[in-house]
């Protein structure tokens, strides 16, 4: 699942509708909100994620939250590391292999180390 499935299924919950009566409303169908919600499909259009806020009639500020979380919330991340020394795409490499190894405190360690490292510019200080 991914954070903003999570954040979706929330919404769900507290409005007491289940996928089939919100695809219903949005106009897709059940499986793909399904899929989009356990991070089998990429991130929703802007469009959807319009009529998704609209549905849960949220405000402004939580809308936003929501637009955020799904455009973290891509399964399939690429990374360019062209132009960048080997070291950073071998480690990007290593990344990709071992991510489904990793527990939650690795992970919460790794990002962590990212957001005290100078502001998010991937450089560490």
């Amino acid at each position: 699942m991914t954070p903003f499935g999570e954040a979706v299924r929330r919404l769900r919950a507290r409005k007491g509708v289940s996928q089939k009566e919100m695809a219903e409303a949005l106009n897709v169908s059940p499986a793909y909100l399904s899929a989009l919600e356990h991070g089998k499909r990429g991130v929703p259009t802007f469009d959807l994620l319009q009529r998704i806020a609209g549905y849960f009639n949220i405000i402004w500020d939580e809308a936003e939250e929501l637009f955020l979380l799904a455009r973290s919330s891509d399964p399939r991340v690429v990374i360019d590391t062209s132009g960048l020394p080997p070291e950073y795409t071998e480690f990007a490499n290593r990344l990709a292999r071992q991510i489904r190894n990793l527990d939650s405190a690795e992970i919460g360690r790794l990002s962590a180390l990212l957001e005290n490292d100078g502001k998010g510019d991937g450089k560490a200080s």
